[in-house]
């Protein structure tokens, strides 16, 4: 089953931060220079969601104003707006008809620094109605606590400091739940999540990573200098044929396709690990008519939907069509964006927020690592075998300290 749509709830009130929610949503408020709901939605394009639903309510003319029928990139926004207060769950009942048989849901005032595709990998069963992502290791009072018995949540515990984790807001859900929305106001968190639990449906993965809502003043005044840090991860640049692929000269299909030893649990070990990947490769098959752009982009497309399938994707393909001794004209020239130039890596770090100090490139090539050090970045030679105990040793887990709540 593919994995298209994300629904955000943005209509609450948000009465806690007093005035500045009288006349704007909390999610629209600006949070380190941006609306915080342009931080969810970085996220759901990062990972690649084709469709973002906003769910709206209190003041959903100004949601309507800033973000209906936008595009972000390959991610289309809508908007739907209850004309009464729904809940969070009742919510999903005004929009019913335009929910998909699964999708993400998020709460539309938290973030939480974590892969949200490791969800995906639960869709191999069907003994489940929503899976839930519960950050681990956040202190202090502020939050109930979420009770596991192996990978399902058993209870809700109220509010109050422990080693337990919480509840992070990023839901992936089956559209059966609206079967148990019967009423409208309808409460996610106090009636549906806890009869969910009870009737063992409801799935729970911990994970560690930074966390924080805007719900109160305090965190909402943190949030303006953490959140945007948070964005900031370091990145891991992988060649693709020889280190993703088998180089079986110019693979360009999908039929030719043969991926290294465990090289999507690489993927997947990056991206929990908190770092961006990206893929930079050169093409010259393009330049000497072998194939098209159109060819590499499709193949690419098909890698990230195979590549999701076990909870991992890559941040961006970035490839070179082009070679000195191209047979085709168009591509026949000198490019720094082929290898071993740089042009490729510092493209990406144009476009995204690196942590250039703890970043680094993997390739099978010394002109892979000639560009990385054109970059100002470390390069590793993988010569074959276990993509992931390779990776491992050189990026060990990034920790991500959870904010306090």
């Amino acid at each position: 089953m593919t994995l298209r749509q994300a629904v955000c709830l943005v209509g609450g009130r948000g009465t806690r931060l007093g005035a500045l929610t009288d006349t704007m949503p909390k999610p629209l408020l600006s949070v380190g220079g941006r609306p915080f709901v342009e931080y969810l939605i970085h996220e759901a394009r990062r990972f690649g969601l084709e469709r973002l639903l906003l769910l709206a309510g209190h003041e959903a003319g100004k949601v309507l104003q800033a973000y209906a029928n936008r595009r972000f990139g390959d991610l289309s926004v809508e908007v739907r707006v209850e004309d009464r207060p729904a809940g969070t769950a009742g919510a999903l009942a005004v929009a019913c008809d335009v929910l998909d048989d699964t999708f993400l849901l998020l709460n539309g005032d938290s973030f939480f620094d974590f892969n949200w595709l490791s969800l995906v990998p639960a869709l191999a069963s069907d003994d489940w109605t929503m899976h839930a992502a519960l950050a681990q290791g956040v202190r202090g009072g502020r939050y109930g606590r979420v009770e596991l018995d192996g990978n399902r949540i058993s209870r809700f515990l109220p509010k109050g400091e422990s080693d337990l984790p919480i509840n992070a807001g990023i839901y992936l859900v089956r559209r059966r739940l609206l079967e148990r929305i019967r009423s409208v106001p309808c409460s996610l968190e106090n009636d549906v999540l806890p009869a969910l639990a009870a009737e063992g449906v409801l799935l729970g993965r911990a994970a560690e990573g930074a966390f924080i809502d805007i719900g109160i003043p305090d965190d909402f005044e943190r949030a303006q200098i953490l959140l945007p840090t948070f964005l900031r991860r370091p990145a891991a640049f992988l060649d693709r044929d020889g280190v993703l692929n088998h180089d079986d000269n110019y693979v360009h299909r999908p039929d030719q396709m043969r991926w290294i030893e465990d090289a999507a649990a690489a993927v997947r070990w990056l991206n929990d690990a908190g770092y961006y990947v990206f893929v930079v490769t050169n093409q010259a098959g393009v330049a000497r008519g072998y194939y098209g752009e159109s060819e590499v982009r499709a193949l690419h497309g098909w890698m990230q939907a195979e590549l999701r399938r076990v909870g991992a994707h890559v941040d961006a393909f970035e490839y070179c069509p082009f070679h000195p001794e191209g047979s085709v004209e168009a591509y026949r020239r000198v490019s720094d964006l082929r290898k071993p130039g740089p042009g490729m890596l510092l493209k990406i770090r144009e476009t995204w927020d690196i942590d250039a100090g703890a970043s680094f490139m993997v390739g099978d090539r010394d002109i892979d690592m000639q560009a990385a050090r054109a970059a100002g970045l470390p390069g590793h030679l993988f010569r074959g075998g276990s993509l992931l105990e390779f990776v491992r040793t050189l990026a060990p887990a990034r920790r991500r300290i959870p904010v306090s709540g």
